[in-house]
């Protein structure tokens, strides 16, 4: 028989922080979304806990979805996400290099291969979110938001976002 030890308080802090609690409009009462950064899985529990549904994804899936849900309901802007998927440590520097790189792609025209590695990561990560009646709404040269596909609460229009995305440059 194997023996369990408890865990000492900074393991267990460190292992709460990679640990995310969420409650989303359009889930049920009781239900709620935990994120676990370090298996990298999003699993749906309702009170209990019990286990509804888990998906793991793959590292820039993750990448991916952490940005979406911290932005969550509003968007999170394109030099966020690229700076989340091309850089292991988040900083106000990559931040502004990202928006940099995608101000000098959108002047010579190449875009859409600036924004390629996202669309890939957000491609997959799509798919897996279904499961979750969770999906992905793209603003046009701005950002991706995370949207509830059950959800009867009306959200922010497009035109909303784009003039609080103008305001805020």
């Amino acid at each position: 028989m194997q023996k369990t030890l408890p865990l000492d308080l900074t393991q267990r802090k460190a292992i709460e922080a990679n640990i995310s609690h969420l409650s989303l409009p359009g889930l049920s009462a009781g239900q709620r979304l935990v994120l676990n950064l370090e298996i990298r899985t999003l699993s749906l529990l309702t009170d209990g806990p019990t286990l509804i549904m888990e998906q793991q994804f793959s590292v820039n899936e993750i990448r991916m979805i952490v940005p979406l849900l911290e932005f969550y309901p509003s968007y999170c802007p394109y030099e966020i996400l690229l700076a989340y998927i091309s850089s292991n440590v988040l900083t106000e520097a990559s931040i502004a290099h990202c928006r940099q790189c995608l101000q000098e792609a959108h002047s010579r025209g190449t875009w859409q291969q600036e924004l390629r590695p996202i669309r890939r990561a957000l491609t997959s990560l799509r798919s897996k979110l279904d499961r979750f009646d969770l999906g992905i709404s793209n603003l046009r040269e701005s950002g991706c938001s995370l949207v509830s596909l059950t959800s009867h609460i009306p959200s922010r229009s497009s035109k909303e976002c784009l003039q609080e995305a103008l305001l805020s440059k």
